[in-house]
């Protein structure tokens, strides 16, 4: 019999690839949409990644209601709860994004629990990590902890850090911590399967656009989709996952370092973009004004470093290379005609 797994938010970026490869292991993958209207592109995106739909089936789940979490996680071996809460902007009201994070993750989780899932696999964020107070030259593990009570931190940051503890909880009050699995993905990039760039591919689509006159120095925690893919699907069969958190991140590399890997590798769609970087002290200044690099002054001028030993234990091999990441994010956005 071909084992189901349940995919939470199947339409996105992260949850295309993960149903795609499920697929493509043959596994059978029930996937969940907020409206019958995502469908066709969740079937649109399969036939992009090249697999087979016959074992896909789509269900449809809301972060902020109990109707159809029980019937969703029915049968399935294992469920991943990738699915997040959607804005289309930033929220006057924290808990426009904080309440269907914590609520989607204790429907997820709880959900899978009760029908008797081997283990719940989490997408968090590095941001719960991240932005624990540490001194310079500090390697960030899944030990460190980003405080919610941070004044400094955007309302997305706090939904990540107070989901991911909802899910943690909740698995240990009911005596099942080795159930859950968390993955903390760093800057997720790569190949799209649909018009939509995600966040952090956003990042590039507009830098390639030159939608800035100088390029910020913004430095992400950049990673390959296919290796967050890819963790997701180990982790629900590993012992080194069960009850953990796994960072899945690089070290940052600047936009400025990545402006010039596209312009090296694709001299044509890079013609756009802005051939001076910003100075560190400038991008704060412009932090002040602008919201994009204000939700993430955090990143400017950073250096960090993240345990990457955990990740490719998990995996079986070495992180993708970044450079190639860019590479075919960048060729994809311009073959989805998304460089404007």
């Amino acid at each position: 019999m071909t084992d189901k797994v349940l995919v939470t938010g199947i339409s996105g970026f992260i949850g295309g690839h993960v149903a795609a490869e499920l697929l493509r292991r043959g596994y059978a993958v029930r996937g969940s949409v907020r409206s019958c209207t995502r469908v066709s592109e969740v079937h649109a995106a399969m036939a992009t990644a090249g697999v087979d739909p016959a074992q896909l089936e789509i269900c449809l789940l809301d972060l902020l209601s109990d109707d159809g979490w029980a019937e969703a996680a029915d049968g399935c071996r294992y469920v991943l709860h990738v699915a997040s809460p959607f804005v289309l902007a930033k929220p006057k009201d924290p808990d426009e994004l904080i309440r269907p994070a914590v609520e989607g993750a204790t429907r997820a989780v709880g959900a899978a629990l009760d029908a008797g899932a081997e283990r719940v696999v989490m997408t968090s964020a590095l941001a719960t990590i991240q932005f624990a107070r540490a001194p310079k030259r500090h390697l960030y593990t899944d030990a460190d902890r980003t405080d919610p009570d941070d004044p400094r931190l955007n309302a997305y940051t706090v939904s990540k850090i107070k989901a991911e503890r909802a899910a943690r909880e909740l698995a240990q009050h009911r005596g099942a911590p080795d159930r859950l699995a968390l993955i903390n993905p760093g800057a997720v990039i790569g190949p799209l399967l649909t018009k939509d760039p995600g966040t952090s591919v956003t990042a590039i689509q507009q830098l390639m656009s030159g939608a800035l006159p100088m390029i910020p120095d913004l430095r992400l925690p950049w990673i390959d989709i296919r290796d967050i893919a890819d963790a997701h699907l180990a982790a629900m069969t590993s012992p080194a996952a069960a009850g953990r958190r796994t960072i899945v991140a690089t070290d940052p590399m600047s936009l400025t370092e990545v402006a010039h890997v596209i312009r090296e590798r694709l001299p044509g769609p890079s013609r756009k973009m802005p051939a001076r970087a910003m100075p560190t002290w400038f991008t704060r200044l412009a932090s002040v004004v602008e919201p994009q690099l204000r939700d993430n002054r955090w990143l400017i001028g950073c250096k960090q470093s993240f345990d990457h030993t955990p990740a490719e234990t998990l995996l079986g091999h070495p992180l993708r290379s970044i450079p190639d990441a860019i590479e075919q994010t960048a060729r994809s956005l311009a073959e989805h005609d998304l460089i404007r």
